[in-house]
């Protein structure tokens, strides 16, 4: 089956903020509709003629089901536009994107908005079973006597919250919380807390000389901020001028209080962000006189254990070469999201090695990725792992970085949470 070339016209994405910072009063739709409308606007396209808006999510708020619907229906997209909300825990973003890819491929659609958003801010504290049980009894009681019975059965225990967002982040099949998927891989391979130190100040460097160079400018859509939505944010607020590896040395381990090596400061923060791309068809370029920033070359994904879930881009990566005969050295740039800096540099250990590799279902070497080619401008460590958008995030932060430095191909990977692993290639055509 031939399928259809799938055209990135055009990426955006809001500037990024820790968790209970800048964005946490932003009504969680709010980080999509602006970009949606944006990216319609700059390229006058038509209300009517976007055929499916996707949107990844993972903590999905009770007020906004399908919130991809509803995006779709506040940027002011005719009704007739169909939307749907998708979840593959980090790589959301990038599942909404493969959705897109897969639909103009088969010539199911010849416009596509995707991207992911995700307001960590937001996830709430919930009540525990003996807490809802209680209420529901009361709820049940028809005289004052039933009540006070139900009411009797209080214990002040009972209000201590389920926190969802912890809930999340941990993995039901092998009990551990993606800190400690990290710390096993530290372990494995035996990298050391100086490493990871010195990963994470470098991430940090790089998104600080990125943002007074002015290079996210382009890929940054300022995004109205506040309960009154009357302030105006236009920068990530995750990367640190203060930063630095005797501050990071200090910290504790934060998941393994005893042993362990990995922190606050080596992993990413607990963030707030949203982005989006527009795809089209060949056909849709032409008849909307469209100027495609790069080509989709594929989407993979690909599984692994749980308990080493970060491992996933590498097992991705070796999907995505093997379905297009591609090598690394092809590659000019590359962006793995920064989940744990233990777990990136776990991944360029075993891309050199072919004995680690094959612990994980690689049978050959990918190659080693230079440094000067890996999170130019720094990753996740620094700018924040918004857990929905991070996956179309990084194909965002790709596509103008590729076009800025007039390089070729890009290569974007992420772990996912439940053991899965996400590529994309992109090609620039400017």
């Amino acid at each position: 089956m031939q399928l259809n070339e799938i055209f990135l016209i055009d990426a955006k994405r809001t500037p990024q903020a820790k968790a209970g910072t800048s964005l946490m009063d932003v009504p969680v739709p709010h980080l999509g509709v602006e970009l949606v409308r944006y990216l319609l606007d700059k390229h006058s396209i038509p209300n009517d003629s976007v055929d499916e808006v996707v949107f990844g999510n993972t903590g999905a708020p009770a007020k906004y089901t399908n919130i991809g619907r509803i995006i779709a229906l506040e940027a002011g997209l005719h009704k007739k536009t169909s939307a749907h909300t998708v979840h593959r825990n980090c790589a959301s973003g990038l599942e909404a994107v493969s959705q897109g890819f897969l639909q103009i491929a088969s010539g199911r659609a010849e416009l596509v908005v995707a991207g992911g958003l995700e307001s960590m801010s937001q996830m709430p504290l919930i009540y525990s079973k003996e807490m809802t049980s209680l209420f529901a009894e009361l709820m049940k009681a028809k005289t004052f006597g039933d009540k006070m019975k139900a009411l009797s059965a209080f214990r002040p225990p009972h209000l201590s919250p389920v926190i969802a967002i912890e809930q999340g982040l941990t993995d039901p099949f092998c009990g551990l919380n993606m800190g400690q998927t990290a710390e096993k891989l530290a372990r494995e391979f035996n990298i050391s807390r100086d490493d990871q130190d010195s990963f994470a100040l470098n991430s940090h460097e790089k998104a600080l000389a990125a943002q007074s160079e002015g290079k996210f400018d382009a890929e940054i859509l300022p995004i109205l901020i506040g309960a009154k939505l009357n302030k105006l944010m236009s920068a990530d607020n995750g990367p640190r001028v203060d930063c630095s590896i005797e501050k990071l040395g200090k910290l504790r381990p934060y998941f393994e209080r005893k042993s362990g090596t990995v922190t606050v400061g080596n992993a990413c923060p607990i963030t707030d962000g949203g982005s989006a791309v527009l795809l089209a068809s060949a056909e849709a370029v032409k008849k909307y006189a469209l100027e495609p920033m790069a080509r989709v070359v594929d989407v993979q994904f690909s599984g692994l254990e749980p308990e080493r879930m970060g491992m996933g881009p590498l097992c991705a990566m070796d999907k995505i070469l093997s379905k297009t005969s591609m090598s690394v050295s092809d590659f000019d740039l590359f962006e793995v999201n920064e989940a744990f800096a233990a777990q990136v540099i776990a991944v360029q250990k075993a891309m050199i090695d072919k004995k680690e590799a094959a612990r994980f279902g690689v049978d050959r070497v990918l190659g080693e990725i230079p440094k000067e080619k890996l999170n130019v401008n720094g990753g996740a460590i620094a700018l924040g792992h918004p857990v929905g958008s991070t996956g179309s995030r990084l194909l965002v932060t790709m596509a103008h970085e590729l076009k800025r430095s007039n390089k070729k191909y890009g290569l974007a990977s992420l772990c996912i949470g439940g053991g899965q692993g996400g590529a994309c290639i992109l090609e620039n055509l400017n």
